[in-house]
């Protein structure tokens, strides 16, 4: 049971890391160290053990993909995809500032647990932290596109989104605000669904939940092959997307918002980019408070560092005895 709950927390802690463009769900996984399980237990989605299930060898099924660790997993990311939706809506509605600030210590805070992974930094790690950091770097200054809700581009987000939810440092959210269709995914369609309005959620998450599920199969059999082979090089990638994804979440910059009036006549506003990056202003006490919740997000990222470095002293010892 405690470990049923610690994997629902971390999936909780991957669906709110989700909702905000600029963060990653797979930085959290990596960092509270059930990544690489994560995509193994992800990879056993195939066509031998489908074969399986159809058979009715459900215990056998259930344990070829890890069913003990994804279900209270995926129970965390779905609840916390549902309930935050509303509550981030609001926050970045009503406190933008602090939400940003709240998530840029999470993830500042990750980067030397991130790079600390890395065995030896050897010249193709280091060149594969350039690497990262060169394409993560661009993604903060792209033109958003306009929204699209036809099902074939739906499709697509769902594809892409879930790619790079599965790569850590590169926000699905964030790929989704590129793509002109944040506000309808993140936003409107997981609070409408929050809210039991399905008409108005499932032509938009139908298409996207199947392009996320085409992205899971192929990348995370990618992934598991990557970390296997070129473990150094993969997780020195990795480093350079987290640190290049700081640019897109720093707190201090202004929200570009368009407002548009549906064909129903209600007036709606879509976040579709950002500008004005500065420095915070030590005069005002805004900038303070959200000075704290960056001191928040860095104390979280300690301490969950320790407990897990905890864990892995005790599994060491025990192994020893």
């Amino acid at each position: 049971m405690k470990e049923f709950t610690s994997t629902a927390l971390k999936g909780f802690a991957m669906g709110a890391a989700n909702v905000i463009p600029g963060v990653s769900g797979g930085t959290i996984a990596f960092i509270t160290g059930i990544y690489a399980r994560m995509i193994d237990a992800l990879k056993a989605f195939n066509l031998s053990n489908a074969k399986l299930l159809f058979r009715g060898k459900w215990r056998e099924f259930l344990k070829a993909i890890d069913a003990i660790f994804l279900f209270p997993l995926f129970l965390g990311v779905g609840v916390s995809l549902i309930s935050l939706a509303s509550v981030l809506k609001w926050g970045f509605e009503n406190h933008p500032l602090y939400v940003w600030a709240l998530f840029f210590g999470l993830i500042m805070a990750s980067i030397p647990s991130v790079g600390k992974m890395v065995k030896r930094w050897s010249p193709s790690s280091i060149l594969s932290l350039v690497i990262g950091l060169a394409v993560s770097v661009p993604l903060a200054f792209l033109e958003p596109a306009a929204e699209n809700p036809s099902f074939g581009y739906l499709l697509l987000c769902g594809v892409v989104a879930m790619c790079s939810m599965l790569i850590p440092g590169l926000s699905g959210s964030f790929v989704l605000l590129l793509m002109g269709n944040y506000k309808l995914v993140m936003l409107d369609s997981l609070a409408a669904l929050k809210d039991l309005k399905f008409s108005e959620a499932l032509p938009t998450l139908l298409p996207v939940g199947l392009g996320a599920i085409l992205g899971l199969v192929v990348l995370s059999r990618f992934l598991s092959w990557l970390f296997k082979s070129y473990h150094d090089q993969a997780v020195a990638l990795i480093t350079g997307f987290v640190a290049g994804s700081l640019i897109v979440i720093w707190p201090w910059k202004d929200q570009v918002v368009e407002t548009f009036t549906k064909t129903d006549g209600a007036v709606k506003e879509k976040l579709i980019g950002f500008e004005n990056w500065r420095l915070p202003n030590f005069s005002s006490q805004g900038d303070w408070i959200a000075m704290g919740f960056t001191l928040i997000g860095i104390s979280m990222i300690v301490v969950m560092d320790k407990v897990q470095s905890q864990k892995s002293k005790r599994a060491i010892l025990l192994a020893e005895e």
